[in-house]
């Protein structure tokens, strides 16, 4: 069982795929309202209140497993 909901690690998934976009495609406006939006659904998302705070040891698991489910 992986520590995180899966609301929250799809948003992470969605934010890498759409950063890489962005990156690959600068100045998309689309791409940066996107980025935006995830970007706040994350750093907002319930399960930081719950478990006590944002912890940058928690953030580079979140970012980790985003990365392994989203490949």
């Amino acid at each position: 069982m992986r520590p995180f909901p899966d609301d929250l690690v799809q948003a992470q998934q969605e934010w890498i795929s759409a950063y890489r976009q962005l990156a690959d495609q600068p100045g998309q406006t689309g791409l940066r309202r996107r980025l935006y939006q995830l970007s706040t659904a994350v750093f907002f998302h319930p399960y930081w209140t719950e478990r006590g705070g944002r912890t940058p040891a928690a953030w580079q698991q979140l970012r980790g497993v985003g990365r392994e489910e989203g490949s």
